[in-house]
């Protein structure tokens, strides 16, 4: 496996932004199409693959605590292993939108920083990079979770009447913990779990710029995915899928839910969206350019 040193996984990073930033718009658009569906992907499977130990989320710190079974299939309870299973399997998304060339606004929030810092390239090729690939984004996102929600997680009778499944109902409690962030200082955790979240993505994808073969760049992107989704954090493409499936679901299936077109922006997108930039541009992209800017130059 070929392993690129630091300063040349940053200077391919601000290469690949300079390059990103010259698409044009309908190419954006349809890009971000892509993956915004092939994030949705992965977290429809997350959504299924936990749905038998979701329970476990549930417990009090005193269930916990003494390890206890419940009374249901799947029997041991732990209160980390719904979100475990959620982590192993989410990244599939991202491997296929780096494998494939797709374009993922949360990447975005650092490889076009990147080219600006590297390449000089302006701010407003910057913005308008990620205005269509968060279109986009959102678009192939919501088309997924549309799909979702009229295939397995309801079922209809002769009648047509929809029935939700049990996968259909962790989809609207996940919907519902999404939209659960209230006041200033839930607005602030949903801010700070945004900027962990994209400083985790955007360290994935310097990982995966870092190897040259497939399996190099599978294992480089799903061991901090992996991390981000166990520890709770916040992506807001993901959420494009989570929210929406849920409100759908319950929609079709005539479910009571306290989720809304609106509050799926008020109570999550817009804080986790701004907490991705900042991990994103910041945390990784101002930071790897100041640690190697002397490097980068020398290579020039």
């Amino acid at each position: 496996m070929v392993f690129h040193p630091p300063v040349a996984i940053v200077a391919k990073a601000g290469d690949a932004g300079k390059y990103k930033t010259g698409l044009p718009a309908w190419n954006m658009l349809i890009r971000g199409f892509m993956s915004g569906a092939y994030i949705a992907m992965g977290g429809a499977l997350a959504t299924v693959c936990s749905t038998g130990i979701a329970y476990a989320a549930t417990l009090t710190p005193a269930q916990v605590a003494a390890n206890m079974t419940l009374a249901q299939p799947g029997g041991f309870a732990s209160a980390g292993m719904a979100q475990l299973v959620l982590g192993a399997v989410f990244p599939v998304g991202l491997i296929i939108t780096v494998l494939t060339g797709a374009e993922l606004f949360t990447g975005d929030a650092m490889l076009a920083p990147m080219a600006a810092f590297i390449h000089k390239i302006s701010w407003m090729q910057v913005a308008n990079l990620w205005f269509f690939v968060y279109i986009g984004n959102l678009i192939g996102s919501i088309f997924w979770a549309y799909l979702m929600a009229t295939g397995p997680f309801v079922s209809f009778d002769a009648a047509g009447v929809a029935t939700v499944t049990a996968f259909g109902t962790r989809a609207i409690a996940i919907a519902g913990a999404k939209t659960s962030y209230v006041g200033m200082m839930g607005m602030w955790s949903a801010f700070m779990k945004g900027i962990g979240c994209n400083y985790l993505v955007n360290l994935a994808i310097l990982l995966g710029i870092c190897a040259d073969d497939a399996a190099g760049k599978f294992f480089g992107i799903w061991f901090p995915i992996m991390a981000f989704v166990s520890m709770g954090l916040e992506h807001s493409i993901a959420n494009m899928y989570f929210i929406p499936a849920g409100i759908i679901t319950a929609g079709i299936s005539n479910t009571t839910t306290t989720v809304t077109w609106i509050n799926m922006w008020t109570a999550n997108l817009i804080p986790v969206t701004l907490g991705n930039i900042v991990g994103g541009m910041f945390f990784v992209g101002v930071i790897y350019w100041v640690a190697f800017k002397k490097e980068i130059a020398a290579l020039k």
